[in-house]
């Protein structure tokens, strides 16, 4: 009997329900069984990939998989159909270590090799790298090569993508073929490494050129006009001087530009007005000046705009940015220049913004009444400028608002009840002006707060328990005011504080004994050893680190970091009766200042215990009795006042007391160890060393990091020592 299949393709239901049946099962039948679409690994390219496993450190379970000859299951390998040649490596992120092997090298057919974000180290880039001609993508960043860019590499024809950004070691001067080997390039990044010299003339004609990264490095030159719709440029962080250009040749695509950090200077072009894409424009701490022209007006893409530490003069800008439906400006930071006048009105009118920075300025005349109109702010800072009048009202109109910072200028007035309406407020500073009255007992509904800075005003009157529902509080400061009354039980209880700062006020009666209900801050001591003690000569060396990140068009997140000394500060007050010893037994602090009190008695004993203390100030007392003998175990303490109270007795020299000249002044019945069995009367010494309580030209806070982030691998990072009186960290990000 003849077999026979008859098929009949015929449009009726049951046939079409046959054929479906079928396709359904070859489906389920691949899926069960991989093996049918597997790709054997090409025998050759298997050998060089074992070969490069074998030269990185110890075992990885990442590489784990790499056994048997199915291309599919060896991570981070893709591999061609037909061949089964290695055509892909990513094996970014991976924590590999080791060497990079010229095994590696043999993968002839590699269009992607992605090694980025591991731990590789080598004094040179393999040079056989440039063997592997097919390459379209070079990701070696985030590693630790170094030593020059090799010449071999200027084989690769066919390369999009060069990233050897992140190598720290890396550098040199930058090749000049690096600007036409390929003239298919579109993405360079070679951020973060240590080339310099000038850009070469290459990249400004480089056709297909598109993203190109070179900061932080050290760079050196003037900026040429680029010749091609470059569509990213980060320069940040070089030696980079002259004048800026237009940027003729990118007017319709260039999205992101960071300069900042150079030597720029002249005037700001009133050409970049011309750049109708510009999303985000960092030009911060550069030497520009002068006015900004008037006719200057950003395109209405723009989100982010830095033209802070410059020397920008003149008026504030009044129509910096296009005011229409479609603009969308979420951050604005014109800090730290010489801009003098009112600010506009017409600011009030960017709606969409959500941070303003506009310290370190001369900025006079009242805050905006309707600032209240900008509904989206979560960050305002207009401290050190002029500013006169009270904190408008209308300031409860920024709902969202996590930082307020005011601080150093002439306002006046009382703290508004009405300010409890911000209940998201995380910082709030309006310390060094002429604030005055009482803190009102509605703040109790600003629970998210933080930080808290009054000092330098002329607020009065006990404290009220309002304070108390701050419970996420971490610094407060109320120095220098008029505060008066006992020291409520509950101003020590905080669960999550780290720096309280009662100084220059009237308080009196006894410090609370037995009521230091801290967190772990105060009561957990950490011994590092290092000494490093810059931050904590005195209370004022905090810093905040605020995160402005733009995430997308319309949204902004914040965070912020809190840079301070754990301590305490009620000096110069009415204070009297003798010190707690459950203060002394506060183990993790690391300041801590009474002096200008009336406190009597002895020092505790306890604080022989105190390790981590770094800073000890008890002057201007009246405390008695002897020095405690175990003051040399303190390794970490740097800093001790212990001048005009009434101690007595013999200081021998092996207590380590030496090592504070001046620090026993005022005390006339110590007899300090000179020498085998003499001492003297303390004395001041010829070179005294640094007053404890130094002016500081810097309120306590201040920010120094502000993150621009938008969906785009773009960083630029502008760090500036810790002991400047401000320092910021810009990152700025996006898509293009």
């Amino acid at each position: 009997m003849e077999a026979r299949w008859d098929l009949n393709f015929c449009p009726c239901g049951r046939n079409i329900l046959q054929i479906r049946q079928i396709v359904l099962l070859l489906v389920l039948c691949f899926l069960g069984n991989p093996s049918v679409l597997a790709v054997d690994l090409h025998p050759q390219d298997r050998v060089s990939l074992i070969m490069f496993k074998q030269q990185l450190f110890g075992p990885d379970p990442n590489l784990a998989t790499w056994v048997g000859s199915n291309c599919s299951n060896w991570t981070g390998i893709d591999c061609e159909n037909h061949t089964g040649r290695v055509i892909s490596m990513d094996l970014s992120s991976m924590n590999l270590s080791g060497i990079i092997g010229p095994s590696l090298c043999n993968l002839l057919f590699l269009k992607t090799l992605n090694l980025s974000h591991n731990n590789f180290t080598s004094s040179v880039i393999p040079p056989c790298l440039g063997n592997l001609v097919r390459l379209r993508s070079l990701d070696l960043s985030h590693n630790g090569l170094g030593g020059f860019v090799p010449d071999t590499l200027m084989k690769l024809k066919h390369l999009r993508e060069l990233n050897l950004s992140g190598n720290g070691y890396l550098g040199g001067d930058l090749p000049i073929w690096v600007g036409n080997f390929s003239r298919n390039l579109q993405r360079l990044d070679l951020g973060s490494n240590s080339f310099r010299g000038e850009i070469p003339k290459g990249l400004f004609y480089l056709e297909s050129l598109r993203h190109l990264d070179l900061s932080e490095n050290d760079f050196s030159g003037t900026l040429d006009e680029f010749h091609q719709p470059l569509e990213y440029l980060n320069l940040a962080s070089n030696r980079i001087s002259g004048t800026l250009p237009c940027f003729y040749s990118c007017e319709q695509s260039l999205s992101i530009i960071n300069l900042a950090n150079n030597s720029f200077v002249g005037r700001l072009p009133s050409c970049m007005s011309l750049l109708r894409a510009l999303r985000q424009l960092n030009l911060s701490s550069n030497g520009l000046k002068y006015e900004i022209p008037p006719m200057l007006v950003f395109s209405d893409k723009l989100l982010a705009l830095d033209l802070s530490f410059n020397e920008f003069s003149g008026p504030f800008p009044g129509k910096i940015a296009e005011t229409t439906d479609k603009s969308g400006l979420l951050v604005l930071d014109l800090s730290h220049n010489q801009f003098s006048g009112n600010i506009p009105l017409k600011i009030t009118e960017l709606k969409t913004l959500q941070a303003l920075f506009l310290s370190h300025n001369s900025l006079t005349g009242e805050i905006p009444g309707n600032i209240g109109n900008l509904t989206y702010l979560q960050v305002i800072d207009l401290s050190h400028n002029s500013l006169s009048g009270s904190i408008p009202l209308s300031i409860v109109g920024c709902f969202q608002l996590l930082a307020l910072m005011m601080s150093n200028n002439n306002l006046s007035g009382e703290i508004q009840p009405e300010l409890d309406a911000l209940d998201s407020l995380k910082i709030l500073d309006i310390s060094s002006n002429n604030i005055s009255g009482q803190i009102p007992q509605t703040l109790a509904g600003c629970k998210s707060l933080e930080v808290v800075d009054f000092s330098s005003n002329s607020l009065s009157g006990p404290l009220n328990d309002a304070m108390n529902k701050w419970l996420n509080l971490k610094f407060l400061s109320l120095a220098r005011n008029k505060f008066n009354g006992p020291l409520p039980t509950w101003l020590f209880t905080f669960p999550a504080i780290r720096t309280i700062d009662l100084s220059g006020n009237r308080f009196s009666g006894f410090i609370p004994d037995g009521n230091f209900n801290f967190g772990k801050n105060f009561k957990d001591a950490v011994i590092d050893g290092t000494g490093n003690d810059d931050h904590l000569a005195s209370i004022d060396g905090f810093k905040i680190q605020i995160s402005v990140m733009v995430m997308g068009r319309n949204e902004v997140s914040f965070a912020y970091d809190l840079l301070s000394p754990v301590g305490i500060d009620m000096s110069d007050n009415q204070l009297n009766g003798e010190i707690p010893q459950s203060l002394f037994s506060l183990h993790g602090l690391e300041y801590l200042n009474l002096s200008y009190n009336l406190l009597e008695g002895q020092i505790p004993a306890s604080l022989e215990k105190m390790w981590n203390l770094r800073a000890l100030d008890l002057s201007h007392n009246s405390l008695s009795g002897p020095l405690l003998a175990n003051i040399s175990s303190l390794q970490e303490l740097t800093t001790l006042n212990l001048s005009y109270n009434s101690l007595s007795g013999f200081v021998p020299r092996k207590q380590g007391y030496w090592r504070f000249p001046g620090a026993f002044v005022g005390n006339p019945a110590l007899c300090i160890e000179i020498s085998a069995g003499k001492c003297q009367p303390p004395t001041i010494p010829a070179l005294p060393g640094s007053t404890f309580k130094d002016d500081v030209e810097e309120g306590p806070i201040s920010v120094w990091v502000f993150c621009v982030t938008a969906a785009v691998t773009f960083y630029v990072t502008l760090i500036a020592l810790f002991c400047s009186p401000r320092s910021r960290n810009y990152i700025l990000r996006g898509r293009l």
